[in-house]
């Protein structure tokens, strides 16, 4: 996906101040007209010019947590199918494992 630039942003921006429509911004610029409504939109509620760095989007397992902890700690030999099993939850095994790899938590079995 390619990502525009800040100073086209604001050239969008100023093409919309001067009156032009959503549909003649988009040809003058040759982008999508959703581009230039997002644009209008993001200006319009957050006052954002320049493009999103990163993604801020929670993980499904962030509200899960201090629970994935808590059962890690009791038993830290736990599978994580029988993880999965404790927590009650429809989180995939996968997701589970990236929890673990983010809270920097690991299965040890027993010797």
């Amino acid at each position: 996906m390619l990502i525009y630039s800040k100073e086209r942003r604001l050239e969008v921006l100023k093409a919309y101040a001067a009156g032009l429509t959503t549909r003649e911004i988009a040809l003058q610029f040759q982008c999508s007209e959703s581009w230039v409504r997002r644009v209008k939109q993001e200006f319009r509620d957050q006052g954002k010019t320049s493009p999103a760095t990163r993604r801020k989007r929670v993980p499904q397992w962030h509200s899960l947590a201090d629970r994935i902890q808590t059962a890690v700690s009791n038993k830290p030999d736990i599978t994580l199918q029988e993880l999965k099993d404790q927590l009650g939850t429809a989180l995939c095994r996968q997701t589970l494992c990236r929890a673990l790899t983010r809270l920097k938590l690991t299965l040890k079995k027993k010797s």
